[in-house]
């Protein structure tokens, strides 16, 4: 017998419960590449490659987040995955912390992350030579808790319910950090990223789209 996913399952119980068109925007999976949030056999599949040192990618989430999720995800028409697209150590420790949380509480994390951008980027053009140094040691363990001590990291994590020795338990694993940085390979050898965010509806790359402006309607054309 063909397996049932997560996804179908949850959906099924969700409207033998109550009647009903299933609530989608709790509906999160880990994917090959990342997370997605949604129906899982969507008609629009959106794919966004984002980093978080990416102030447009900040912007994005600001503007479109709830938007997204409230008017296209939660109808079943769109599903919205997120992937990891790392640049620098403060993009991977972001990553990483944001990997701390259970499944379901992934884009909870990932958006505090962003709209905490405004407050912690300007720690990065006034960190000293120590502090950068630091960031680049050897130890990649030692080297993101100083990113998390620096960018305030721990205090917004803390805010999704990771405790500090939680987060550090995370920044240690060398294997996720591993797997980010590959699937970040992977992806622009697959699919050429020269930035972000780059965006994907139905596996086909959008070019010059790096908004929600740009986006939205490209993304309603296709429903």
């Amino acid at each position: 017998m063909k397996a049932v996913g997560r996804a179908a399952i949850l959906a099924a119980v969700m409207l033998l419960n109550i009647g009903a068109a299933p609530n989608w925007i709790s509906v999160v999976e880990k994917t090959e590449g990342g997370h997605r949030i949604g129906n899982p056999d969507a008609k629009v599949k959106l794919v966004a490659f984002e980093s978080y040192t990416c102030h447009i990618c900040a912007e994005f989430e600001e503007e479109a987040g709830p938007v997204l999720k409230l008017a296209y995800v939660q109808t079943g028409n769109v599903s919205y995955e997120v992937r990891h697209f790392v640049r620098d150590p403060i993009d991977m420790t972001a990553a990483m912390l944001s990997e701390c949380v259970p499944t379901e509480d992934f884009f909870n994390a990932h958006r505090a992350l962003f709209l905490s951008y405004k407050k912690w980027s300007p720690e990065v053009g006034k960190a000293s030579k120590g502090q950068r140094d630091r960031w680049f040691a050897n130890d990649g363990a030692a080297a993101r808790r100083a990113v998390a001590s620096d960018m305030g990291f721990y205090e917004i994590m803390q805010r999704q319910g990771v405790s500090r020795v939680q987060a550090d338990k995370c920044l240690a694993n060398t294997a996720l950090a591993e797997r980010l940085a590959r699937q970040t390979k992977q992806s622009n050898e697959q699919f050429e990223i020269s930035g972000t965010p780059t965006f994907m509806l139905n596996g086909l790359k959008l070019l010059a789209t790096h908004s929600w402006q740009m986006l939205k309607p490209q993304l309603e054309a296709r429903l």
